[in-house]
Order: C-alpha cells, then structure tokens, then sequence
C-alpha cells in the first residue's frame, strides 16, 4: 500500500483528506499539534488504515522526526499534504509583527520544511507526490480577507510551482489546491454573521461555499496515478470566485 502523511489533520479539512485518502487505499499518517486530537479525528472516520503521529509543522526536528518513523514503518512517502495553515484575521493597518510573522511560521516555513525533507526520500524512492494547500487568496486579491493571509498563500502557490519546475525531472510532481471559503466548523463560527455569509455566498458563481468533501476529491486526484503528468498546477475549488 502506498503511504500519505496529512498535516493538520485533525481539523475538518484535514479530517475529510485524510478519509478519502484511506479510502482510495493509502496508509494515511494523520498529524496535528495533538496526538490526542488525531485519535480522537480517527474515531470519528472510522478508517483502520489511519495512524496518528504529533506534528509541530513549525519544528524541523517534528518534521525528521515524523518521516523516519513513517520510513521505518512502511519503507515509503508517496504523498504529503501540506494541510495545516492559520488565519490571525487582522488587516495589515492592525497587523502586528509578531502575527504577521507567526503566519508565515505556520503557512509557509510549515511547507518549506515538509518539502525539504520529503524531497531526499522521494527521490531515493522514484518519486512522489506533494499537494499544498494554500487559497483562492494565493492566486487572486481578495476583498474580505487580510493581507497577511493572502501573502503567505500567495508564496505557497509560488513555492509549489518552483519545487514542479526543477524536482519534476526527480518524478516528484508538486501542486496546489486553491479553496474558496470552505464551510468548516471554524468558518462556520467566523460566518455567524448572515451579512458576512452572505458577502462571502454572493462572490462565488456556483453561489453556495465549497465543502471539505469538494477539497478532498481534488486532493485525491491529485495523489492518484490518474494525475502522473499533472505537475505545477494552481487547481482552483472555490466555485469560479477566481473567474473574475
């Protein structure tokens, strides 16, 4: 069986990856901040072949750490999706330094040490596959989210297509999932507010919000053989918002 590593995991999106990933037929290792909220998420999936693992995705050593047990364990990483990501939702008038660099720690430097040390192992084993998760706020402005946001996912969407263009010839292919706002608990809680949820169904052409089942399919194409010529793409699921 082939092996995919999920980070965030334990979240809604990371929740709905990490089971149509283990349905498809991976050994899926779901991490999260907690141990205990991963095992909890796994009970809740109901999956036998999902398996907990504590991940600060901040931590380079976390990060060493989780890929030699996952090595030891199953001899192979096939696939890494970079799930986990933050959004401390101050505009940039009101930003402080401190929140604006606490996300870059979380949605970027995150990526950057889950790609660094994948790419040894996946290039020892024939290749691989890297799916990041970054926004619709990383290939377009957007009116209603802050600026931090939009800059970190705005560099994950570069960073996957410079890992495509000079790892490719590895067999390792990157890519990345471009969200609108995705009916999670937390956006659930943030969307309270009917005026905002409003805001936030008018701006998408299909006029309803993606779910995490609809960024889940994409994310298992993207891992699936069916994809194997598919590297360095921006695949949007937001509904057509990124039309305009």
């Amino acid at each position: 069986m082939k092996t995919a590593i999920v980070t965030g995991g334990a979240g809604s999106l990371g929740k709905a990856i990490c089971k149509k990933l283990a349905s498809d037929g991976f050994i899926v290792y779901m991490t999260d901040i907690s141990e205990e909220r991963c095992l909890d998420a796994i009970k809740e999936i109901h999956l036998e072949n999902v398996r907990a693992k504590k991940l600060d995705v901040t931590e380079e050593a976390d990060w060493i750490s989780v890929y030699d047990d996952v090595m030891s364990e199953e001899g192979s990483v096939d696939v890494v999706v970079n799930n986990a990501g933050v959004n401390i939702r101050f505009d940039i008038e009101e930003c402080s330094v401190e929140n604006w660099d606490r996300m870059f720690q979380i949605n970027v430097r995150s990526i950057f040490l889950s790609i660094k040390h994948a790419l040894p192992i996946m290039k020892a084993q024939g290749g691989g596959s890297i799916i990041n998760i970054s926004s619709v706020c990383g290939l377009v402005g957007h009116r209603y989210t802050n600026e931090s946001y939009t800059a970190t996912k705005g560099a994950v969407t570069l960073l996957t297509k410079s890992v495509a263009a000079r790892y490719g010839k590895f067999n390792i292919r990157c890519n990345s999932v471009h969200p609108s706002t995705v009916k999670t608990e937390l956006v659930n809680n943030f969307l309270s507010d009917p005026e905002r949820m409003k805001e936030r169904v008018e701006e998408v052409p299909l006029g309803h919000l993606a779910t995490p089942a609809d960024v889940a399919a994409a994310v298992s194409f993207l891992a699936s053989d069916e994809a194997a010529f598919i590297n360095g793409v921006q695949l949007p699921v937001d509904g057509g918002t990124s039309c305009d």
